[in-house]
């Protein structure tokens, strides 16, 4: 009974579970009381309503603990803290199209500044993928660019600045899930890359990640054929201890996304992703958004039984709870700067063709799903609009185009998209607007990678709100001094 205790124990150290609303469950403090890692944190789950709450939150976790508190804060399109309004930072994307590091490594520590304040100790980010793949439906606008170089610069800097506010940064999503073109929410995805690429790729932001003392590294749900077979690399030995600890000499806490995903554990279930993905080298499990109490039990007893059988040695399970340990909260007493969020929004604009708007303006936004990890966050120019400026939402495959042009009859027309290229619909309704109004505007919110031939077209690098108000002051849709 007493080494089943002990294993429990040990197991309960690397476990971050979810918990419902703003206030700490019995049963999480309960289990903070046995030895539980921490926690990690969703806007979705009524986690995050305020700054306010959020931080008075974070005082109950570590009332008699001092657990891990974690969160999915990256800024831009990802963001948590502003899942009600947009996030006041722009994106990665953004901060790649503006090429400061010292910028990105300042936006970084002003947003770690915003989380320290809060009580949060670990933030999910960056990441670091390098986005070579146009029809990646994950990463996007979340990665610094398809330049390994560049990613590499900014990741490193990214690192630091959060790091100087008192927050663990986390790099991911390692190997790199930027050359996918399948969610690894939903499946498995595969690169086919060898060694010899993925140092000329991947691994390059990794690697300025580590030198730049990265705290965490997450790894990603996807396969790498040539070194893990058909196993995502969260549950592959040779992926984590091989390529990360042992072939880049990673000796920092190993983390893995959500293990609730179903590249993770989709056709094998929780408990036993967990076991698999502690026997590969990883440290700290992040178990996802509705994994509760009766998660937490499970995977202990899954762990249990697999120390007890020899699956897992009692060495690596102990190895992983000590690392994960290390992640304690040192709040630097850095103070955030969100104006420095706009000006980096305004310089990551991107225009062709001379784009004006004349007033009044009709706008209109096309409706874009954001993916899995955005989730149900604001966005568009609607919120920065002034009077005489009219905004409609529409879905391209269902709007009336003859309607829309009658409506900006009279009126400059911008057209907002969100990543066109990869919605037909879009392009489709954008082009027929352009045949009968071809002096209006575009506004890419995603990434730019398809633009109408000859039509004036102003970039964002991302949809936070931020980069909105950026975009509208741009176009003269509102007028704000400075």
């Amino acid at each position: 009974m007493r080494m089943t205790d002990e294993i429990s124990r040990l197991a309960r150290a690397t476990l971050l579970p979810a918990f419902s609303g703003a206030t700490a469950p019995r049963w999480l403090l309960d289990e903070l009381d046995r030895g539980l890692a921490g926690v990690t944190l969703f806007a979705i789950n009524g986690n995050v309503p305020g700054a306010e709450e959020l931080a008075a939150l974070t005082r109950e976790l570590r009332r008699d603990a001092d657990p891990v508190i974690a969160i999915d804060e990256e800024g831009g399109d990802v963001t948590r803290l502003g899942h009600l309004t947009g996030s006041p930072y722009p994106g990665n994307a953004a901060l790649g199209a503006a090429d400061d590091t010292d910028l990105t490594r300042r936006v970084y520590r002003s947003l770690g500044a915003e989380l320290a304040a809060a009580g949060v100790g670990l933030d999910f980010a960056p990441s670091v993928d390098v986005n070579t793949a146009a029809d990646n439906p994950i990463v996007g606008t979340r990665s610094f660019g398809a330049d390994p170089a560049l990613v590499a610069r900014h990741a490193a800097a990214a690192v630091q600045g959060m790091q100087e506010a008192g927050v663990a940064a986390c790099a991911k999503h390692f190997p790199g899930h930027g050359a996918t073109v399948v969610d690894s929410h939903l499946a498995v995805p595969a690169i086919e890359a060898d060694l010899a690429l993925l140092e000329r790729r991947e691994l390059v932001p990794f690697r300025a990640a580590i030198e730049a003392g990265v705290q965490s590294v997450m790894t990603g749900h996807l396969a790498l054929p040539s070194l893990t077979g058909d196993e995502p690399a969260t549950l592959s030995h040779a992926a984590i201890t091989g390529l990360l600890r042992d072939h880049l000499g990673y000796q920092g806490v190993i983390v893995t996304d959500a293990l609730d995903m179903k590249g993770a554990s989709g056709d094998i279930g929780l408990p036993e992703a967990s076991v698999r993905a502690l026997r590969a080298g990883a440290d700290l499990l992040c178990l996802g958004s509705r994994e509760y109490g009766a998660s937490v039990q499970a995977i202990v007893d899954a762990v249990v039984a697999a120390v007890r059988s020899g699956r897992l040695p009692h060495e690596r399970l102990a190895d992983a709870a000590a690392r994960a340990r290390r992640l304690t909260f040192r709040p630097s007493g850095t103070t955030a700067d969100r104006a420095l969020g706009l000006a980096a929004a305004r310089r990551a604009l991107r225009a062709t063709g001379r784009p004006a708007v004349p007033s009044p303006a009709l706008v209109v936004e096309l409706e874009a799903p954001g993916n899995i990890a955005v989730g149900p966050v604001p966005w568009g120019l609607g919120g920065w609009t002034g009077d005489g400026t009219d905004v409609v939402r529409v879905a391209g495959a269902e709007a009336d185009p003859a309607a829309l042009l009658e409506r900006a009859t009279g009126r400059g027309l911008v057209v907002v998209v969100r990543d066109a290229h990869r919605h037909p619909d879009q392009r489709k309704l954008t082009e027929t607007l352009l045949a009968a109004r071809p002096e209006a505007v575009i506004v890419e919110m995603g990434l730019p990678i398809w633009r109408p031939e000859g039509a004036a077209h102003l970039a964002t690098y991302g949809a936070s709100s931020a980069n909105a108000r950026a975009a509208a002051e741009f176009l003269g849709l509102i007028r704000t001094p400075g």
